[in-house]
């Protein structure tokens, strides 16, 4: 692999660089959307679907999806691999976005998922895992936590695209990994666009006989410029 010029401190992992030494290219790929299910089927949605002047945030939007801004991408749950999702986003969203909430895994090692009995009987169902839904809940990772970073570093960087000028992103995170994705977060937002850290209380203490108790949460808030909203 050829000598990489380390010229300020940054936060390095296997896969980051190409064997170039040069940076690796995140992903964009451009994707079309299907629509699978539209929820807005009330008489009264119906009724105000027939008057388009009066187009409301909940109504359905009967056009091209995507072919506008304020009309298209209005009440939006998309299923499907975030990094995907949004390099399909950048082509009409990119630097539109006011603000972004993400709640990553942890690293902690642990398996969420579970299988829950139907009724009385004790009878369970068992349905195998789409990829995609093993990836949502099982907070493992392949090669530990170089391929955790490197996940969520390639996200993080489409995040920054999409993000306004006048945008936040707040990222929520626990002690696991909370240090090393504020170091990543200030490789792509900036050192100076961090605006604080939020500590919040999940839990109460407990007295424990090994060692101290963990019993909080932590919320990066960076925003994209010096220019963001704060309500």
């Amino acid at each position: 692999m050829a000598k990489i010029e380390i010229n300020k401190v940054e936060l390095v992992w296997p896969g980051k660089y190409n064997e170039d030494g040069t940076l690796k290219e995140v992903p964009r790929v451009s994707l079309p959307f299907q629509v699978i299910e539209t929820v807005n089927e009330s008489r009264a949605t119906r009724e105000v679907a027939k008057k388009p002047q009066n187009i409301s945030l909940f109504d359905v939007y009967e056009g091209e999806e995507g072919d506008t801004f304020e009309e298209g991408w209005k009440n939006k749950l998309i299923w499907g691999d975030n990094l995907l999702v949004m390099g399909s986003l950048l082509e009409k969203l990119a630097g539109k976005i006011d603000l972004i909430y993400i709640d990553p895994p942890f690293a902690t090692g642990a398996d969420f998922t579970y299988t829950a009995p139907i009724g009385d009987s004790g009878e369970k169902v068992f349905k195998e895992q789409s990829i995609i839904e093993e990836k949502a809940y099982r907070d493992t990772w392949g090669r530990g936590l170089d391929s955790y970073l490197e996940m969520m570093y390639d996200r993080l960087v489409l995040m920054s695209e999409l993000l306004g000028d006048n945008g936040s992103i707040y990222v929520h995170l626990d002690w696991h990994v909370a240090h090393y994705l504020k170091a990543i977060l200030d490789k792509v937002f900036g050192i100076d666009r961090f605006r604080t850290d939020i500590v919040w209380r999940r839990s109460l203490g407990h007295h424990l006989a090994s060692g101290m108790d963990t019993m909080v949460d932590y919320l990066l808030w960076y925003s994209k410029s010096e220019s963001y909203t704060y309500h």
